[in-house]
């Protein structure tokens, strides 16, 4: 059986030609400059957890064996010791997860991790954290905006994305955090968007038991935000121990970038490598190494519109590369008569030209253009667009670099709906 021809193809291949140059003199880069031209800082990936016990070493079956004695000791047998809707004394392997968590954010050091899980107890139940998932906090304006879970990344972990630059508008700010009960009522809605994260785990060896955390720092008011922000660390640090496989900061100013270079050596090389930071203009391309484009906002370069999900599972998305200096043509073929195609298509860091045409099968026919070439900017979200045609034809879909030099990650996906009656 043949393989189906690949729909894209290079147009053309015409890299800019510079005029020549003396050879200047080799020079070393600074370490700012470096920072500043990196797009990415990444450390080696984070090697999640399986949480199978026979994947663990004795000394820490011994340390979860110590932490269940503690626990028992503590609680009792029928002592109320539950998390998540979890009891963590009933000897199953959705404890052992959490228990492992514990123990691991204290390195398996064991009485630490049992003050740790006693503290979080106190405050889960203080705070009414198992009932609050299911609360009405008021913040209608900043659903979607401020943090929110959004699709999964590549391999299913939920992702939840935080952006804060809105908090600029200090009408906002006030209206939010004007006080310390605003504040409070914020952290428990922050504390809800989490929860309800959590709520998406598998507690299971082998399964998914972590969330992906995506901050945009763009526009963030550092100064303001101090407050909330160290609360909000605090509390994700003391009470959701290992609930996050990857950290990604995206539009990143060039001296977070350098912030993080001076004090990344007093951090474990297991905390480094949950850490992926990626400077401004290069959000799209970072997040498509962890999460598939369908699944990405179309403000972050990705596919996924707010009422995507209405409409049935997202259709999966056709991932291609331009290179510097190549135009791409993506051709769909096969429409008929009356039939109407609808497709998406967006370009990480645009910065090219893009059209598309329709061109019909009948000899003589015309060619029609359907969007005339324009340039489109950098932070421009995906292309949504349809046409229906009159007679048997395809859509050319066209991507245009051959300006750049830089390569450039895309996706594109379509559906066609055929008419009964065709004209």
């Amino acid at each position: 059986m043949e393989k189906a021809p690949s729909p894209i193809s290079i147009a053309e291949k015409n890299p800019p030609q510079d005029p020549p140059e003396a050879s200047p003199k080799p020079y070393k880069k600074s370490f700012v400059t470096t920072l500043m031209e990196a797009p990415t800082l990444r450390s080696p990936s984070f090697k999640e957890d399986t949480y199978f016990l026979s994947h663990l070493k004795s000394s820490e079956k011994k340390a979860l064996q110590e932490l269940k004695d503690k626990l028992m000791a503590s609680y009792g047998a029928d002592g109320e010791c539950t998390m998540w809707g979890i009891p963590l004394l009933g000897g199953d392997e959705k404890a052992n997860v959490i228990l492992l968590k514990f123990l691991r954010a204290r390195d398996f050091r064991v009485s630490d991790s049992f003050h740790m899980l006693e503290k979080c107890l106190v405050w889960r139940k203080e705070f009414k954290a198992d009932s609050v998932a299911e609360e009405e906090l008021g913040f209608k304006e900043l659903e979607g905006v401020v943090a929110y879970m959004h699709g999964y990344d590549r391999e299913g972990h939920p992702v939840c994305y935080n952006a804060y630059g809105v908090f600029k508008d200090k009408d906002m700010y006030e209206r939010i955090f004007g006080d310390e009960e605003k504040l409070n009522k914020f952290l428990r809605w922050r504390v809800q968007v989490l929860e309800r994260g959590i709520n998406l785990l598998h507690f299971k060896p082998g399964g998914i038991n972590s969330i992906i955390q995506v901050t945009d720092l763009r526009d963030m008011p550092k100064r303001e935000l101090r407050v909330a922000s160290n609360q909000i660390l605090s509390l994700f640090q003391d009470n959701y121990p290992e609930m996050v496989a990857r950290k990604i900061f995206i539009n990143v100013p060039w001296y977070f970038s350098m912030l993080y270079s001076m004090f990344s050596p007093f951090l474990t090389q297991r905390t480094k490598s949950k850490f992926v930071i990626s400077r401004e203009g290069y959000a799209a391309e970072t997040l498509y190494k962890f999460i598939r484009p369908e699944d990405i906002p179309v403000h972050y370069g990705g596919l996924s519109r707010p009422n995507d999900l209405q409409n049935g599972p997202r259709k999966p998305a056709s991932e291609f590369t331009v290179k510097g200096g190549e135009k791409v043509n993506i051709q769909i073929e096969g429409m008929e008569a009356g039939a109407t195609i609808t497709w998406e298509l967006v370009v990480g860091g645009w910065d090219l030209e893009y059209s598309a045409e329709f061109v019909p099968n009948a000899e003589g026919g015309y060619t029609i253009a359907v969007e005339k070439p324009r340039k489109l900017s950098p932070c421009e979200e995906a292309i949504y667009n349809s046409f229906t045609s009159r007679e048997a034809g395809k859509i050319v879909l066209s991507v245009d670099n051959t300006a750049s030099r830089r390569k450039k990650l895309a996706a594109y996906r379509y559906i066609v709906r055929k008419s009964d009656l065709v004209v």
